[in-house]
């Protein structure tokens, strides 16, 4: 058995003309840093679309990689989403295929420093039938409208990767 993981910049992410984590740039002293920009108040999404190379079964694990923008104490409550295409089989329409139930896991801001990177990982387990080698859009989200969403400022998004087991 072994694990097959997907690693995504923030700069590949699709985003909707409304609603959508925007891209920043932070020209840090030593090092850039670009990532996705959470509302703290707005639920805001972007999309990551992937063959599932490989896919065998079980949850499929999103990991966040995030920094607080301004805030140093908090809770930040993450969400990920699957829509899963087998393609030359499914009949479902591309653009509005629905989303799966979607997975939430609240991370807490562990305080001192405003921008010190955190990692959460969201089991996905609602799956929308997810077989090898589906396309797959996975949306990603602060569900920052959620009464545990409690961190001030934005969220930035930095990196994430999804994992699955082959077998």
């Amino acid at each position: 058995m072994a694990t097959v993981t997907q690693e995504f910049d923030p700069a590949s992410a699709i985003l909707r003309t409304t609603a959508f984590a925007p891209v920043v740039l932070a020209n840090g002293t030593n090092i850039s840093v670009r990532g996705l920009a959470f509302d703290a108040s707005t639920e805001e999404d972007a999309f990551f679309r992937f063959t599932a190379t490989n896919y065998g079964s079980g949850n499929v694990n999103v990991t966040l990689y995030w920094y607080a923008d301004t805030a140093s104490s908090g809770d930040v409550i993450w969400g990920a989403a699957l829509a899963a295409i087998t393609p030359d089989a499914d009949s479902q329409d591309i653009e509005t295929d629905a989303l799966a139930t979607a997975a939430t896991a609240t991370d807490t801001h562990l305080g001192t420093t405003g921008q010190r990177l955190h990692q959460i990982a969201v089991a996905v387990s609602s799956l929308d039938s997810l077989a090898a080698d589906d396309n797959v859009a996975l949306r990603v989200y602060r569900d920052a409208d959620a009464a545990g969403d409690t961190m001030t400022g934005d969220a930035i998004l930095v990196a994430l990767t999804v994992s699955y087991s082959d077998t």
